[in-house]
């Protein structure tokens, strides 16, 4: 193995391995088992592990069909159409996630918080299990296909209301520092892309052969320990304040979901708007970049998976300063900051990556990342929760985060790809990427700022 690649792989392991080291700590000796009492701090951790592990579950997926599903479960197709076939699936995942927003928002609103944080990690790693023991095309024919489409779903489901319920608990106990304490938990982001980019590149040292064969279904396997060990982190959790409010006083609506859309239908449609252009950002820049940069530049897979690592990495430190930072000067400066610098790197990013320079490959990624996708997924955990009322909030919250990701996240790669193949270049490409930041940036100016005031009761 390349000393560089080694090295890469061994941060994006050695940095998830410390993250869950340390949460562990955390949990064995801040929390008491007797009196199920959850400081801020503790609801911070266990939220930010939970989603950490559910990322890594979601995202490997987006890594195997840039690399390897088109090849094992569309092998009749031209390798473009394959990628395209994979991409496809991988959107089913965004499609599902409106729905699981749904149905886990409405009882996440009706019988709690902890109780559908606890059932998302369940759903989440049975169905990321179970693609990694799925036979191929070549040993069951067209089941294959069909059989990863519906587990892809039943991953969406999952994450559907999963990053929403993370979000809203830490909203409720953090008081007024929502921005940072929020940004902690979307660390899990960079930690499931360093952790689910970097485990690949380590299977693809071996022999095309043994990579193909077994080797690309570690990364799904393994992910069942991963979900034990937040599984009963969460089982650990107490239910936010705000929540048993709502229940003291008979206050829990009947049809938490049809509320929203009913009398918090422009809170929905401004959550929607401010999310869409980070949601296509996250996917462009670690899934559709990995298929441009090996598929239509020829550079390998180490370095740009080491890239993508190496981006994910640094949002360690910018997305938790991004956080912090909206708590000082409020969310809508952030995310105004996000859209323009979204705009101007939409056509050097490509330039950079033509380059074909492992140097300036990783840069232009990092770079990216902090002044764009980080500058808009810090202080959205706070942004999202803070739009809704309590009665509405994690419905309100699901439903705006994930159809915003059905509509730009999931078929991003898709669109991107279809865009390359139509123009031969990526230029429709980058004016897609500033297409969405308009959008948001749009919404981001029609949107009052929260920063500064209480969680709606």
């Amino acid at each position: 193995m390349p000393p560089q690649v080694a090295t890469i792989t061994m941060i994006g392991h050695d940095a998830f391995g410390i993250f869950l080291g340390l949460k562990a700590m955390t949990v064995a000796t801040g929390i008491s088992g007797e009196t199920e009492r959850s400081t801020t701090a503790h609801v911070v951790w266990a939220s930010a592990l939970g989603t950490a592990i559910e990322w890594y579950d979601f995202l490997i997926y987006g890594t195997a069909a840039a690399l390897v599903l088109n090849k094992l479960f569309f092998p009749s197709f031209d390798p473009f159409v394959g990628t395209l076939a994979a991409f496809s699936t991988y959107a089913v995942g965004f499609v599902a996630r409106p729905i699981g927003g749904a149905i886990i928002g409405h009882y996440g609103d009706r019988v709690g918080r902890k109780t559908m944080l606890v059932a998302t990690m369940i759903a989440m790693g049975l169905g990321t299990f179970l693609i990694g023991c799925l036979p191929t095309y070549s040993q069951i024919g067209v089941w294959a296909p069909i059989l990863l489409v519906i587990l892809r779903f039943i991953q969406g489901i999952g994450l559907g209301g999963e990053w929403s319920g993370a979000v809203v608990m830490v909203a409720e106990h953090a008081g007024v520092r929502r921005g940072f304490y929020g940004s902690l938990v979307q660390i899990g982001f960079p930690v499931g892309v360093a952790a689910s980019t970097g485990i690949f590149g380590l299977m693809t040292q071996l022999p095309e052969a043994d990579f193909l064969s077994w080797g690309w279904r570690v990364p799904f396997l393994i992910s069942i320990l991963l979900v034990g060990i937040g599984f009963i982190v969460r089982l650990k959790l107490a239910e936010t304040p705000h929540f048993k409010e709502l229940v003291e006083r008979k206050d829990v609506l009947a049809q938490p979901v049809w509320d929203v859309l009913r009398r918090d239908w422009r809170s929905f449609l401004l959550a929607i708007g401010i999310t869409v252009s980070e949601v296509g950002l996250a996917y462009l820049l670690t899934v559709f970049v990995v298929a441009y940069a090996t598929a239509k530049l020829g550079i390998s897979r180490q370095v740009i998976l080491n890239a993508v690592v190496y981006a994910a990495l640094v949002e360690f430190a910018t997305l938790p300063l991004a956080g912090w930072l909206s708590d000082i000067f409020g969310r809508k400066a952030l995310y105004l900051a996000g859209g323009v610098f979204t705009v101007a790197l939409a056509f050097p990013l490509f330039w950079f990556l033509e380059t074909r320079e492992p140097v300036l490959i990783t840069l232009a990624l990092v770079v990216t990342m902090t002044l764009t996708h980080a500058l808009l997924f810090g202080p959205k955990a706070a942004f999202m929760p803070e739009l809704f009322r309590t009665q509405v909030r994690y419905s309100g919250a699901s439903l705006g985060a994930n159809v915003a990701a059905a509509l730009s996240g999931g078929f991003s790669p898709l669109i991107a790809t279809a865009l390359l193949a139509w123009a031969g270049s990526y230029w429709p490409v980058s004016l897609y990427i500033i297409g969405l930041s308009i959008i948001t940036i749009i919404a981001t100016l029609m949107t009052p700022e929260t920063a500064r005031d209480t969680l709606r009761s």
